[in-house]
């Protein structure tokens, strides 16, 4: 009788599916995965601590650099916890502009995503028409504010400047190129039968379990939870806008790439709504130039690519944080990897951890 031992494999911390520094420790019989151990820490960032001897407004910065494929999102949370604590409310202008800057975040996400789903299995002609994509989403903020990535274009109260001329023509176009590239995108994978055996029916999670383990993001939706923050804790304008929540079935890494997928169509949508309805007037409240909140604590959170991010922060009343807290929506998803690997093939982790949406900026932070 043949003797079965189990095979510890390493896959990363260097590694290009883990996409960053992370390393899983698989647990093998034969070709089958019967644990997976996620091991992080390998950035050794401290920006939380960084915070603690930043001034208010010099934390921004340090927002960027956490999930650094949608800055504006951490721009926006870090701007909304302060404002709790500082009792102003942003001009109804600027919240139409954050909303419009979140949701370009959002789409720019989602198809790194996309593509690079595509390309750990095998699909280069996806990241290809992906970034061909993106890159025009990277030339609206690069009218905004002159960044491409690292923003710091959301502030206390509003934003940094109002759009430049034009921007409203230029937005425009570039979304009808976008409905018409994602529907290329469409044409090229559904009917791919290679991609559709690599994806349906693989790394499945169940709602509840998910709920467990306090994941969010299209990853919960995939898995048919109706969690998203813009619809159930409205924040900004979203409650007057009109768009629909994807909803996946089984949960597998199919139903998580469709709801990333649509989620890009609805982010369209949202965004010509916003530039349809958004008023004239200020872009900022007025701020004395020397930030002291009064002492006490806030928290917000609002809808990222990955989930819920959630910002506390705490004051003793002087220029600079006493306490900058994230909560990270990839922390939380990335918990639930070995639910979903366990009774899986060697060859399926790299769709599945694919399938998660992983910023190793976030998770170190």
């Amino acid at each position: 009788m043949t003797e079965k031992r189990e095979l510890v494999l390493n896959m990363g911390p260097q590694h290009p599916s883990t996409h960053g520094v992370f390393r899983v420790i698989l647990q093998m019989q034969g070709e089958t995965v019967t644990d997976a151990k996620p091991v992080i820490g390998y950035l050794h960032r401290g920006l939380e601590k960084l915070a603690e001897h930043s001034t208010w407004q010099n934390v921004i910065p340090l927002t960027d650099r956490l999930d650094y494929v949608a800055a504006m999102s951490n721009n926006l949370v870090y701007a909304r916890a302060v404002e709790k604590l500082l009792r102003i409310e942003p001009p109804e202008r600027a919240q139409f502009i954050r909303v419009i800057m979140a949701e370009l975040s959002r789409i720019a996400s989602h198809l790194v995503f996309l593509g690079t789903f595509g390309l750990d299995l095998g699909a280069w002609t996806a990241i290809v028409f992906c970034f061909n994509m993106r890159e025009k989403v990277l030339d609206l903020f690069e009218a905004v504010c002159g960044q491409r990535m690292t923003f710091s274009y959301i502030r206390f109260g509003g934003v940094a400047a109002d759009l430049p001329d034009g921007f409203v023509e230029q937005a425009q176009k570039v979304m009808t190129s976008l409905k018409e590239g994602m529907q290329e995108l469409a044409d090229l994978i559904n009917g791919n039968e290679i991609f559709l055996a690599r994806t349906k029916g693989v790394g499945p999670l169940d709602s509840q379990v998910g709920l467990e383990y306090g994941v969010s993001g299209p990853i919960i939706r995939a898995s048919g939870v109706p969690f998203d923050l813009r619809v159930c804790r409205p924040y900004e304008i979203y409650d007057r806008l009109s768009f629909t929540v994807p909803l996946g079935k089984q949960g597998d890494c199919y139903d998580r790439f469709r709801v990333r997928f649509d989620e890009v169509l609805e982010s369209i949508s949202i965004i010509e709504q916003c530039l349809e309805l958004m008023p004239t007037g200020e872009t900022t409240a007025k701020l004395p130039r020397r930030l002291r909140p009064q002492a006490g604590q806030a928290y917000a959170s609002v809808e990222g690519p990955r989930g819920e991010v959630g910002c506390l922060v705490v004051s003793d009343g002087s220029e600079h944080p006493y306490r900058w807290w994230i909560r990270s929506a990839a922390f939380a998803n990335i918990s639930v990897l070995p639910e979903i690997t366990r009774g899986t093939k060697l060859a399926d982790m790299v769709a599945i951890l694919a399938s998660i949406d992983l910023v190793m900026g976030e998770i170190d932070r």
